[in-house]
């Protein structure tokens, strides 16, 4: 292909000299700058740059001032939510103070026995949890576990535990927080806390009060900050969830310490005292997203409530006018770019004429010739670059021709050079030709491209050229070959590729000439190569060739039926044969496409108990011969 291009190049540097001569002027191609791209890009840097540089400065002023509301924005939100639960677990502990008061000086300090059943004390408990719709459940216990409850949940299993958990830091004096908890489901699902306190008796704890806290205040908070765009939810010291709309992905009590913003809360023990806000990344469904996130700590319970938003949303001001202004700067390179073209139009649609042609040539589209009429040096240039097309033209076709001459050539003398093999056994005449053959069926059957079938033909075509460097004694003998004698023919593969290895044409043909007596089970030769080891080309030919010489004469067997072959070859497909390779043999015989000259004598062996030799010697004596 060099050599094309070297004497296209001369060829036109003659036309050129040729039309000088005739027309007795000199052409010249200054390099230079397209005239187009130089006038449309000055005409942008004057209408885009004074733009881009004014409104970069009014974006970041903006965004900067976007920014700071949208901090303000979520610091208020969350320290509005914070000190609303603060204020309601304050008024909680009172209550729960209040009525230990009561129910101490109403039982006299003296919860046990059936005392703790008194009817005073269950009006105390009624009036307690009817004194507001966020207590949810309420029960007094004495020191011995016994007591009363009064409230509009059943405990279930969870919040028995947390009420065991009450008990002991009960005995001890001590008040106690619990986790927050999901308790029934649907209709009747409520979301609670757990809050006790000991009732005492001087410095005696003589039982215990438990309130369970409905966070539904807390729930509908959060609705109504979602309704703005932001994510609201509220986590523990050791970033749990405690109350989060209910979503395909929140869940009471899930971790969500994966958050950035939750870790810097949990990173501090549950002890911050300052709302913080800052930027963050958090993965969506394993894409990072931009988020602008605030928590405002519950010191009282080491809680943090948390409000956050996708940049994208919390700066979308910002974005739209980055839109605005790119919209408009796209207008100003448009309308520039229009009359640049307009008026560099008229000098460079002759040069595009030639740009489209040469692309064509280099395209291999030598016919294309130039249409252009102009009396400047252009239009010289055209018809010099007209007459340099013709004489490319002539001479691709003739290095067309030719390379198709040598292709037949090679092909021909790969053929003569398997038929010169298959001569010096007159058994196995034409052998190297049908093997081609049926090769060639099974690669286009497999769907390979035509590149991979013509490199398998080649293979197939001198897949025995080993043969020819055996002697004559062994290849020809007709009867069983000794040990000495087999291992000597088995070499024919290795012979084979030693022969070829040194074109550098038919590097990629070897494989199939050395390996196509490798087997899947590892059992073949030369190498004892197994399963996807054993490249496809070498399997193919393996398969046609086992078949070629089932169904042939040989001095050591007579050729059987191809129904038998193929019964044969199916049976050892998965231990020496590739299945596909099988199947498509099968397919193609079935359809007709594969035709052999039926045998005289069929045999009526079992199929699946006939071994499949590796070459002649053994073929000899078993059923299925290897050429």
């Amino acid at each position: 292909m060099r050599a094309a291009w070297s004497l296209a190049r001369q060829l036109g540097q003659e036309s050129l000299s040729r039309v000088g001569k005739n027309r007795s002027f000199k052409i010249a191609l200054p390099e230079r700058i397209p005239i187009l791209y130089l006038i449309v890009a000055v005409l942008v840097l004057l209408s885009v740059v004074p733009m881009y540089f004014y409104a970069r400065q009014v974006l970041e002023i903006n965004r900067e001032r976007l920014k700071t509301n949208e901090m303000l924005l979520q610091n208020t939100i969350t320290r509005s939510l914070s000190d609303e639960i603060a204020q309601k677990m304050g008024n909680l502990d009172a209550m729960l103070g209040n009525l230990a008061s009561a129910i101490q000086v109403t039982s006299g300090g003296d919860l046990a026995g059936g005392k703790i059943g008194a009817p005073e004390l269950r009006a105390l408990l009624e009036k307690f949890v009817s004194s507001s719709t966020d207590i949810a459940y309420a029960t007094v216990l004495n020191t011995d576990a016994k007591g009363q409850s009064v409230g509009r949940i059943n405990p279930d299993e969870f919040l028995q535990r947390e009420l065991e958990r009450a008990f002991a830091a009960a005995r001890e004096g001590r008040a106690y927080t619990g986790q927050v908890l999901s308790v029934d489901s649907g209709d009747k699902h409520h979301t609670v806390l757990l809050v006790s306190v000991p009732i005492m008796a001087g410095d005696r704890s003589v039982g215990m009060i438990g309130s369970a806290v409905d966070l539904q205040f807390l729930l509908n908070d959060l609705d109504q900050v979602s309704k703005g765009g932001l994510l609201a939810y509220v986590v523990d010291r050791q970033g749990r969830l405690v109350a989060a709309l209910q979503g395909p992905h929140l869940a009471t009590g899930q971790d969500m310490t994966k958050m950035d913003i939750v870790k810097s809360f949990v990173d501090s023990g549950g002890r911050a005292r300052w709302v913080e806000t800052y930027e963050f990344s958090a993965n969506d469904e394993g894409r990072k997203t931009g988020m602008l996130g605030t928590y405002s700590p519950v010191p009282s319970l080491e809680w943090a409530v948390i409000a956050q938003k996708p940049q994208d949303e919390a700066y979308h001001g910002v974005y739209e006018m980055q839109r605005t202004a790119k919209l408009l700067a796209l207008a100003a390179i448009l309308l520039s770019c229009l009359v640049g073209i307009t008026a560099a139009r008229w000098i460079t649609t002759p040069l595009e004429i030639l740009t489209q042609s040469s692309h064509a040539i280099a395209r291999g589209d030598f016919s294309r010739r130039v249409d252009l009429k102009s009396r400047t040096e252009i239009g010289e240039l055209a018809q010099t670059f007209n007459y340099m097309c013709e004489d490319l033209e002539h001479l691709v076709g003739d290095l067309k021709h030719a390379a198709e001459e040598n292709r037949e050539l090679f092909l021909g003398s790969i053929q003569m050079l398997a038929g010169a093999v298959d001569e010096k056994d007159p058994y196995t005449r034409g052998h190297s030709d049908r093997v081609t053959r049926f090769s060639m069926l099974i690669a286009k059957e497999l769907g390979l491209a035509q590149e991979e079938v013509e490199k398998i033909r080649i293979s197939a075509q001198l897949h025995d050229v080993g043969k020819i460097g055996i002697e004559d004694r062994i290849l020809k003998k007709p009867g069983a070959l000794t040990a000495e004698e087999y291992e000597v023919m088995k070499s024919h593969t290795v012979r084979g590729a030693n022969i070829l290895r040194p074109v550098e044409q038919l590097k990629e043909m070897i494989q199939g000439i050395e390996l196509h007596h490798e087997s899947l089970d590892g059992k073949g030769y030369p190498y004892g190569l197994k399963g996807d080891d054993i490249p496809l080309p070498a399997r193919i030919i393996a398969v046609a060739d086992t078949f070629d010489a089932m169904t042939t004469n040989r001095p050591y067997q007579s050729a059987k039926e191809p129904e038998y072959a193929i019964r044969i070859i199916q049976s050892l497909a998965r231990s020496k044969f590739d299945p596909d390779v099988v199947q498509a043999l099968t397919r193609l015989f079935e359809r007709g496409e594969i035709r052999v000259k039926r045998a005289a004598v069929a045999s009526e062996v079992d199929a699946t108990a006939v071994p499949v030799p590796t070459d002649q010697a053994q073929a000899a004596t078993e059923a299925v011969p290897a050429s």
